[in-house]
């Protein structure tokens, strides 16, 4: 926090004013990144857009933020990390400094399968707090950790491990290469 004060011009104790904590300040710059995921994700809903398409969508768009901000990617995912050891446990609504809740990530992947669920379109289990949850992982975990992978081939994984649980025939149904989130990235 010190340094990024510094670096602002401004004393730390202003910066501290703002921003209680790193992960607060982490959390409230990576949130307007992911905002319109949400956004996005209550729309889809509420034109009873079809899941798959929904999600597929929105696993491509979380992947390119992961990879076009790798470097804030990597800030949010250790502050989030440090975080909930820190707290020991799962995010409180109420803690305004958990950046889990200032940039809410998983929430609208778990807002389009609770409604796929919903409605049949996709399994009922996993739960979409599961499945979300680690969807989010992988996509954060693998553009720190892979910097050589593309995102195209880490957003098929990410398809082809959430339908595996939510929608299996999709894979089945695959053809002869069996990749059938292939080429599925949309910039």
């Amino acid at each position: 926090m010190e340094d990024i004060a510094a670096a602002a011009g401004v004393s730390a104790a202003t910066a501290y004013n703002h921003f209680p904590t790193k992960h607060a300040l982490v959390g409230h710059i990576f949130r307007p990144v992911v905002l319109p995921l949400l956004t996005q994700a209550q729309q889809d809903v509420a034109t009873a857009r079809s899941m798959v398409d929904a999600l597929c969508d929105q696993v491509s768009s979380l992947t390119l933020i992961t990879f076009r901000f790798r470097s804030l990617t990597a800030s949010f995912w250790s502050a989030v990390q440090e975080y909930t050891i820190r707290v020991a446990g799962p995010a409180d609504p109420a803690d305004e400094i958990d950046p889990r809740i200032l940039a809410p990530v998983p929430v609208p992947i778990q807002m389009l399968i609770e409604h796929g669920q919903g409605t049949g379109e996709l399994r009922p289990f996993p739960s979409a707090v599961e499945v979300s949850g680690l969807i989010v992982n992988m996509a954060l975990i693998r553009s720190v950790n892979r910097p050589q992978e593309s995102a195209e081939f880490t957003c098929e994984m990410l398809l082809t491990v959430m339908f595996g649980m939510l929608r299996p025939e999709l894979l089945v149904d695959a053809g002869d290469d069996g990749r059938p989130f292939r080429n599925r990235l949309r910039p």
